[in-house]
């Protein structure tokens, strides 16, 4: 039986770069699902519908190929109009991805909001918490969640731009993310 609380090593993770409002690795917000699965070749998907979102985005969940069905890397959110609006990252299974030298997945949550927070004041950008008390930046396009692994929680970045009809980065992350812990 392979463990599910598995953490990949950062050798054994892809490396990624987020550029705020651009997109995430291979990822470019509003590419389409077609051109996001033909960015990420060595990715298998599954594809659904965010069923709690109101607009109900397509929701695309992609792992390794040869990875078990549940060890999702990277989940990515489609809307009808604008494409690409939202990259989530796996704590466990997903790439390592880094904003200008900062590792923002797989990390001790309070030491990353250390140094997320550092950043941001060295760039004149306000910190910000997410409603659920999560370090956050509409100018950065960042929602810094946390997801189980074991005992412990590790970093997982929700990457997104701020959508038509929406106030604030958060009331852009799909809903879908807010059950994963």
């Amino acid at each position: 039986m392979t463990n599910p609380w598995h953490v990949l090593t950062e050798a054994e993770r892809e490396q990624w770069t987020y550029t705020p409002s651009v997109g995430v690795g291979p990822l470019r917000f509003g590419m389409s699902h077609d051109e996001a699965a033909e960015a990420l070749p060595a990715f298998a998907a599954s594809v659904s519908v965010a069923h709690r979102d109101v607009d109900r985005p397509t929701k695309a969940e992609f792992r390794n190929a040869d990875v078990p069905f549940h060890a999702t890397a990277v989940t990515a959110y489609f809307g009808s109009s604008e494409g690409l609006f939202c990259v989530v990252v796996d704590a466990r299974n997903g790439p390592q991805v880094t904003l200008d030298g900062i590792r923002l997945v797989g990390r001790v949550p309070s030491r990353l909001e250390e140094q997320l927070m550092s950043y941001m004041l060295a760039r004149g950008i306000a910190p910000q918490y997410a409603p659920t008390g999560d370090p956050a930046s509409d100018d950065l396009g960042i929602v810094m969640r946390v997801q189980r692994a074991g005992d412990v929680v590790l970093s997982r970045p929700v990457l997104a731009v701020v959508r038509e009809r929406a106030n604030t980065l958060w009331d852009c992350v799909p809903y879908d993310e807010s059950c994963v812990h």
